[in-house]
């Protein structure tokens, strides 16, 4: 198994982005301002892209797994090399609906709620969003925060 960063056109991988932030047109405003990497299991199995928000402050705008490969470990495996890879970052925030299948993966990846943002799905997307047959109303931001020993 290997991670790599995508230095080429990361539309490439537009199928996968599409299982985590189902409206294109979404992807697109956090896309090119975002490092994307794969992970390459015999194939691609995962994704995920982050921006960088502020000195030591960092975002998973998108993550996904493909669906045979999903609770495999692939995801949190993505998560940790994004932890080790950013030596200064001290908190990574992530944004998803409240639904109890994410919100448990990001708490078994050490998360914890931060903060909501309201109505984020309804007034964001031009169709209704669902995950688990919920509705998505609000994106619940969660926060993982790490020391940094230097």
């Amino acid at each position: 198994m290997i991670i790599k960063k995508v230095t080429g056109s990361k539309k490439e991988y537009i199928d996968l982005l599409l299982l985590a932030d189902e409206q294109e047109s979404m992807i697109d405003k956090y896309l090119e301002k975002g490092e994307m990497f794969v992970l390459d299991d015999n194939g691609i199995k995962a994704e995920c892209v982050i921006t960088k928000e502020d000195d030591g402050v960092y975002e998973l705008k998108n993550i996904a797994v493909l669906p045979d490969h999903q609770r495999k470990g692939y995801g949190k495996d993505l998560i940790e090399y994004i932890i080790t890879h950013y030596t200064d970052l001290s908190v990574l925030y992530a944004g998803t609906g409240d639904c109890p299948s994410s919100l448990s993966f990001y708490h078994s990846c050490g998360f914890t709620e931060s903060h909501r943002v309201k109505n984020f799905f309804t007034e964001n997307y031009d169709h209704p969003i669902y995950e688990d047959g919920i509705q998505l109303v609000d994106m619940v931001y969660l926060k993982r925060e790490l020391i940094n020993i230097k």
